[in-house]
């Protein structure tokens, strides 16, 4: 089963037709980097990957899921599991710890606290930051705020992730070090990814390099 399956994807808003006719797959463990210009389609394709748009046409089927056929409930509940995002400005809830942002997925699943517990406790020393687990993300750099909001996506075990400009809001060491986690992570728990970039370094971890143009795909999915 493919982790991702996009095809012949169509979506307008009113006149602006922003996506034509996009298709492109991947494997479990698989990861791809979409590059293009802005205006390009690349944001509308990961929100309708995401469930946050639906399509006009076409089809999307998230880990053998059909996205057209579900529900705002059942959309819901695939963001919350088999599908999560990364994002530049890491979006981290302010009153909450790293620990409990972390916890937050697992707490929307209904995860038992003990297994829930257990589950934070294994991730952010994956991330490297057992010795931050109760700091606020005001106290958090960039790049441990980026770890935070990695290992709160792969929490409830996703099967995608989507990664929009992940090393965007941070300088190029950092961004460096953010790339390795995410082909760690990629590799270790076999989660396909699909990252939205402007910058051609994020490709040296990623399978193969998408670039979008005008609305479609030009090198192939």
């Amino acid at each position: 089963m493919k982790a991702l399956q996009v095809s012949k994807v169509t979506k307008s808003y009113g006149e602006n037709t922003v996506l034509r006719g996009v298709s492109l797959s991947l494997e479990s463990g698989e990861r791809a980097a979409l590059m293009g210009p802005s205006g390009s389609g690349k944001s509308t394709l990961l929100n309708c990957v995401g469930g946050i748009d639906r399509v006009d046409s076409g089809e999307i089927f998230v880990a053998g899921q059909d996205l057209g056929g579900m529900d705002e409930e059942k959309l819901c509940r695939l963001r919350r599991t088999d599908v999560s995002t990364v994002f530049q400005f890491f979006h981290l809830l302010p009153t909450l710890s790293a620990r409990e942002n972390i916890a937050f997925p697992l707490r929307l699943v209904g995860e038992p606290e003990k297994d829930r517990n257990a589950r934070v406790s294994e991730l952010i020393e994956e991330v490297g930051l057992s010795h931050r687990a109760e700091a606020m993300p005001h106290e958090l750099s960039g790049g441990e705020m980026q770890r935070v909001a990695i290992a709160r996506a792969i929490a409830a075990k996703p099967r995608l992730i989507l990664a929009d400009e992940p090393t965007g809001n941070l300088d190029s060491s950092t961004g460096d070090s953010i790339l390795d986690l995410l082909e760690s992570i990629s590799e270790s728990h076999d989660i396909a990814m699909l990252l939205v970039t402007h910058s051609r370094e994020v490709t040296r971890i990623c399978d193969r390099t998408l670039e979008m143009k005008d609305g479609r795909i030009e090198n192939g999915g």
